[in-house]
This record gives C-alpha cells, structure tokens and sequence, in this order.
C-alpha cells in the first residue's frame, strides 16, 4: 500500500510498481493516513510505503500505530520523504522501518527497497507461523537431564515416519523389541508424557503446520496425520488447541 497525500507520487509509485510485480501482488493506494487505516482493517497488507508528512495522520504516527498489531501480521514499512532531516531517519529507525527514501524515488531504489522489505515480511511471516505450530509440551519431553535409551529414540523415529498411518503403542514396542507395558512405563518416565499424549501432539503439530501451509481440505489433513476420522480428528485439536481446526486456520493465516 502506498500512502501519500500528493496525487502524483502515489500514481508514481504505483506506476513503477506495477511494471515491476507483474501481477504478483496488488496494489494500495491511500490519500492519508486515515484512509491507510481503514484498508488495513479490511485487508493484510504486507508491505506499507508511507510519506512522512500528511495532514491529521503522519507516516510517523502511521508507522507506530501498527507497532500494535502482532508483529507476523505487521506490515513491513518504507518511509518517503522530501526531507533529509536526521529526526525523521531517527525516529524511522526505533519503529524498525525498513528504508529511509528522499523524493525524487528512482526506479532502481525504489525496487531494491520494496524487494528487502517484502523479503523482512516473509521472514516475520514464516517466525509468526513457527511459533503458532510449536507444541511447548513437546519443546520440553526429555528434558529430564539424562540422554534418551536407544528404544525410545528408535521409537521416536518410528512415530514421525507412521504419522500418516494409525498405530499403536503396542506396534510402537515391537519395533523396538520390548514388552509393551515395559515400554509404556519407559517411555513417560524418558518424555515426561505417555506414549499416546505424545503421538497426539506430534499429530496436531504436523496438521497446524499443513493448515497454515497448504490449502488442503481438513479431512484431508486429518488423513495425512493418521486420523481415519475427521470428526474424531477435529474432536482432538479443539481439546488440544482450544479451536476447530478451521478457525486456527482462519485466525492464524
């Protein structure tokens, strides 16, 4: 989105910007800032090119009002200005924005800094989706300050390459040669969490990350990570994660 109260510089801008993205992202235009905030209350914007100075609504105050959103879903920001003054480039730099750019803006800076910060967006974007998908009951499983048994680790490997298919705890202990009450008892004592609170973790992780990375179906989804039911799938992830798997989904993307 570009945001400018000079009439020829938005159509500058978004002619140059135009010819450069080729249809890959849509285009913004906004006379204030006012304005800006409304289409972000519509819309996810993912990279926002702001001048400096405009009635009401800077792009300073733009730029701090979105330090309040959840920073995977904040825009990257470029400021313009027909300024060199040392209190603006300052001031851009505690709100974290991108570039600094003095007008007349030539193609190639304008394109070099669209294409750095749009970069900064994604890396926000793929942190903010990491941090959606990590279980931190599982950050923590043997974490009891001695190394894990050869059967627990050969166990762990087997879960992660059956995740798509159903199995047991009974099928888990005879791959690695065990009676599966001992097993049983080993593996909470090693992980700190019973074999089946475990494998339905590992299960939901894997299924938020295919709902925030692919547009598969969640019966599809709950296929691919060994659930025969969706509906008994949906009934875990909303124990587990407090939503349907189709609101995490829609709130998370």
């Amino acid at each position: 989105m570009i945001v400018d109260d000079e009439p020829r510089t938005r159509t500058g801008l978004s002619r140059m910007l135009e010819a450069w993205n080729g249809g890959r992202y849509a285009i913004r235009a906004a006379a204030d800032g006012r304005e800006a905030l409304g289409i972000l209350e519509r819309e996810r914007v993912r990279l926002l090119i702001t001048d400096i100075k405009m009635p009401e609504i800077s792009g300073l105050h733009l730029a701090d009002t979105l330090k309040a959103m959840p920073e995977e879903e904040r825009p990257a920001i470029i400021l313009i200005s027909g300024y060199a003054e040392f209190e603006f480039a300052q001031r851009a730099i505690q709100l974290g924005v991108v570039d600094y750019l003095l007008k007349p803006i030539g193609r190639e800076k304008l394109i070099s800094a669209v294409e750095r910060a749009l970069a900064q967006a994604e890396e926000r974007a793929r942190i903010g989706r990491m941090e959606k998908v990590v279980d931190r009951e599982l950050l923590q499983t043997g974490d009891t300050g001695r190394p894990l048994s050869d059967s627990v680790r050969e166990a762990l490997e087997y879960i992660d390459e059956n995740l798509d298919q159903p199995f047991t705890m009974r099928d888990a202990a005879t791959r690695v040669h065990l009676n599966p009450s001992y097993f049983s008892v080993l593996f909470k004592d090693e992980m700190g969490m019973t074999f089946s609170e475990y494998v339905t973790r590992r299960r939901l992780q894997r299924a938020k990350d295919m709902l925030l990375r692919t547009k598969l179906t969640v019966a599809e989804i709950a296929e691919r990570v060994g659930y025969q039911s969706a509906k008994h799938f949906a009934k875990m992830f909303r124990q587990y994660e407090g939503s349907s798997p189709g609101d995490y989904r829609n709130h998370s993307s």
